[in-house]
């Protein structure tokens, strides 16, 4: 039995990364505005492929150069599963760590959801930001009918509407979380699937957790401690 940890975003704000839902904004394409939950999609990837990776070089890949910051080091001999996809655990020295939602540095062939694929190195030091979109439609292989499967590439991350598989260790997650002996959320909105897995094995196991936030998500749990403060004032006190 150990102390898993769960993390979030509010983890790697510290490293300069901005937060999901934080200062966003939108993202036109033509004369619509979509939300960052609306472009973060797999229909926006096949509807809108130029604009989609555009959109994620600019908001995830342009980061893949910062470092980990203290909290991430106080992690790197944790159980952990992260919602994060910066790979900065990984950086900080965690060889074990769950990235849940994929990883910046890594891609995947376009595949139906379930398939078991490659993981493979992501091109980003290939792009050519003279002509960004064209660079990056020519590195994903997607041509003029968009992205076709088992022949295009895909960033490696889970997107809004689309499912845990495998290929992102759904089960080893949901395995951790049942032989867990406490769970601690840490930076995280309680606003994707896994922390409500997560919650949801905590109250059928009464396994206690704990939430550490600035603005801590109040749940229906009798088992649980709330720590109204950031990581980092959570690890030093």
């Amino acid at each position: 039995m150990t102390t898993l940890y769960i993390t979030g975003a509010g983890v790697s704000a510290q490293s300069g990364i901005p937060t999901f839902r934080g200062t966003d904004g939108f993202w036109t394409i033509g004369s619509k505005n979509y939300t960052p939950q609306e472009m973060a999609t797999r229909a926006m990837y096949q509807t809108y492929p130029r604009e989609f990776l555009i959109w994620y070089y600019h908001r995830f890949a342009q980061y893949r150069n910062h470092g980990p910051n203290e909290v991430h080091a106080w992690l790197a001999d944790k159980q952990l599963i992260t919602q994060n996809i910066d790979g900065l655990d990984g950086k900080a020295g965690n060889e074990s760590y769950i990235s849940i939602h994929g990883r910046l540095d890594q891609i995947t062939l376009f595949h139906k959801q379930g398939d078991d694929v490659s993981r493979h190195v992501a091109p980003w030091h290939e792009v050519d930001e003279t002509y960004l979109g064209d660079s990056l439609l020519s590195l994903f292989k997607i041509g003029t009918q968009g992205p076709e499967l088992n022949q295009s590439f895909k960033p490696y991350v889970l997107l809004f509407d689309e499912y845990y598989t495998e290929l992102y260790q759904i089960g080893l997650a949901e395995q951790q979380m049942r032989h867990a002996s406490k769970i601690v959320f840490m930076g995280t909105s309680f606003s994707v699937n896994i922390t409500q897995i997560a919650l949801d094995i905590a109250r059928q196991r009464s396994i206690p957790i704990e939430i550490v936030d600035p603005e801590p998500v109040h749940v229906l749990y009798d088992q649980v401690q709330y720590h109204q403060m950031s990581a980092l004032e959570y690890i030093n006190r």
